[in-house]
């Protein structure tokens, strides 16, 4: 095997948009790494997800096939 392939794993500062701050290990030779989202910010971990109303997507449809189930049901007669 080749010596010296792998890449030094070091411990690593993520420093969050939010403010976060929290330590692991990578192989960024920098030692810092900046994100947008962490486990504190993200909607899904915070529970403040914002849940789309798709009724009026299911009205619609069956508004535009409603014409088409009229008419099967008076093929059927």
């Amino acid at each position: 095997m080749k010596a010296e392939i792998h890449p030094t794993y070091v411990d690593t500062e993520v420093t969050c948009s939010c403010g976060n701050v929290f330590n692991t290990r990578s192989t960024v030779a920098s030692g810092k790494i900046h994100v947008e989202t962490c486990n504190v910010c993200h909607p899904f971990y915070t529970g403040k997800q914002r849940i789309l109303d798709t009724g009026g997507r299911v009205a619609r449809f069956q508004k535009k096939y409603a014409k088409v189930q009229a008419a099967k049901a008076e093929a059927g007669k």
